[in-house]
């Protein structure tokens, strides 16, 4: 039997400005694809504190310029759970470099977006690049 949590578990993202693009990270498990960095939000940490972590973990760079995005909440924008994902943006600050669950760490542009982006993270990347300079 597969555990199905009751209520919707809280993640965040964040959109990381670097080298002139985004990262992506491609993740080692399933759902296998390239994402925006992120991850659940641990019992006893702040959503602050919770997606500077999982960028550590995930790209090992540090944020600056950390700003709230938006917030996403479809039921079905993760097939595993219902998730409500908080999504910042950031400047990535350090060497990129891949760790945790992230099999390669990468930056993109708008116009070199990688096929296969999971969950709903193309919308997201899409609202980003749409807003424009004002917007991020």
């Amino acid at each position: 039997m597969t555990w199905k949590p009751k209520s919707p578990l809280v993640a965040t993202d964040c959109i990381i400005r670097y080298e002139g693009g985004i990262i992506l990270i491609e993740r080692k498990y399933p759902p296998l694809g390239w994402a925006i960095p992120g991850g659940m939000v641990e019992i006893g940490e702040t959503v602050e504190q919770a997606v500077r972590r999982e960028m550590k973990e995930e790209t090992n760079l540090e944020l600056e310029d950390l700003r709230l995005f938006g917030v996403y909440s479809d039921p079905s924008r993760d097939p595993r759970f219902h998730v409500v994902s908080i999504v910042y943006t950031a400047d990535g600050i350090g060497e990129l470099k891949e760790g945790d669950d992230a099999k390669v760490a990468r930056v993109f542009k708008l116009d070199e977006l990688p096929e296969q982006i999971v969950f709903d993270h193309l919308t997201i990347i899409r609202d980003y690049f749409n807003r424009g300079p004002q917007g991020h």
